[in-house]
Formats: structure tokens, sequence, C-alpha cells
């Protein structure tokens, strides 16, 4: 989430596809025209190479099976009039042969994440275009978005997940990607316990002590000369 739509905000999104894409080496991304995304992807999906012997810093490489597609959708009084589609890496038989062995149908669409996009926009009001909900802070809406998000893959069956040709039982997209065996209820979701991240020591800066430390439980010892007093004489 964020208040402005640029190029830092797409390359923290596909940072996050790149963590769930995992050891995976050819990938094919069709995103919409946004001219901030094809250099996000290419950003994203690089490796470090040792093209020469000893000393010297490592070039970074594009994955070499790295296909991006762009679909253009132009509409007229609200509805798609014409479809553009283009490749913007790679060729298109080489993305045609991804897209049949990802299932996600016969031409470059980005119909999967527009689908989406109108379920998380339906069910939180905040994101629906003319509204009396608008979100005053950020965290609000992140907050939303993660609970919409994790009860549609958790808690309510897909409906074409679950039919015949697929599972033929109630099935959640968190069942289809084997995150889980059976549909959550939200009580069940919201009562899950997560564990902690790590705990991280913060990097020290300066040099290192050379003397040790003292125990703090010891008085200090005083420091420079004790204080003269002034004699007075008796009167007796």
């Amino acid at each position: 989430m964020s208040h402005t739509r640029d190029r830092h905000l797409a390359d923290r999104l596909l940072l996050h596809v790149r963590a769930c894409a995992g050891a995976v080496r050819a990938l094919l991304v069709a995103t919409d025209g946004w001219a901030a995304y094809p250099n996000s992807i290419k950003r994203a999906f690089r490796e470090k190479i040792k093209e020469t012997a000893g000393r010297g810093r490592s070039c970074l490489r594009v994955w070499q099976d790295l296909c991006i597609a762009t679909v253009i959708k132009r509409t007229e009084k609200m509805r798609v009039v014409e479809v553009t589609r283009k490749m913007t890496r790679g060729v298109l038989e080489q993305a045609e042969a991804l897209l049949k062995q990802s299932q996600g149908g016969s031409v470059l669409n980005t119909a999967i994440i527009s689908r989406l996009n109108g379920t998380m926009r339906e069910r939180l009001a905040t994101l629906t275009r003319k509204c009396r909900h608008a979100a005053r802070r950020l965290r609000a809406l992140e907050t939303g978005m993660y609970l919409i998000g994790s009860t549609y893959n958790f808690c309510f069956p897909h409906h074409e997940l679950s039919k015949a040709k697929h599972t033929g039982h109630p099935c959640t997209p968190a069942m289809a990607a084997g995150l889980t065996d059976h549909v959550w209820s939200i009580f069940e979701l919201l009562c899950y316990r997560v564990a902690p991240s790590p705990w991280v020591p913060p990097k020290l800066r300066g040099r290192p002590r050379k003397h040790p430390v003292t125990d703090p439980t010891l008085p200090k010892r005083p420091r420079g000369r004790p204080r003269k007093l002034a004699l007075v004489p008796s009167t007796s």
C-alpha cells in the first residue's frame, strides 16, 4: 500500500512476487500498460553472476527464461472493445508454453488478478470508487485488506476450484496451494498464533570498548582530588 503509484511501489510489489517464486527460473508475468512494471520486474528477477575470475564486482543478469507480457484493454462506455497483447521480454511461443503449463488460460490475459481486484473492491467498502466509507488512515486500509485476503484464501470455498473437474469438494485457494487441508472458520483464523520474527541485535557503531564494563551494583569510584577542609580554630 502506498499513497502514490510510483516506481518504489512497483519494486516493493515485485519483491513479494520474487519471494513467492522461490527457485523457479522459467516465469511468465502478465501486466497492464503501466510503464513502471517491466523495469521493476527486471530488477526483481536478476542474479549476481561472476563472469571474470579474481577480484571484481559481480554482474547482475536477468533470468534467461523470464517472459514479460503486456495486456492493454481499451474500453468504451464501460465495455472492453479492444485488447492489445505484446511481448515486452521473451518470445510469444515460450510465453504460450508457460501459460499452458500454469493452466491460466489459452491467451495472454490479466483476468485472474482483475477478478481478485474486483473481489477485494466488493468486500471492502473503502476500495469502492464512489462510497461514503473513505479511509482516513493508510493503516486501517492495510488491515482491512489483510483481513479480507486471509478470509478469501482460508475461509471461503472457491466456486471454480470446488467444481468436479478440479477437486469435487469445497476447496479454498489455500487448500489448492497445499497450505492447509480443511476450510478454516473465522474464529480459527483470528485465534491462530503466528510466531514473532526472530530478534536481530542492533548493529554496534564506533570502536570496540577497550576497558571492561564495570558492575553497575558496585559504587562508583570518586574522581579527582579529595576536597580540602578548612581548619577552623576552636574556641574554648
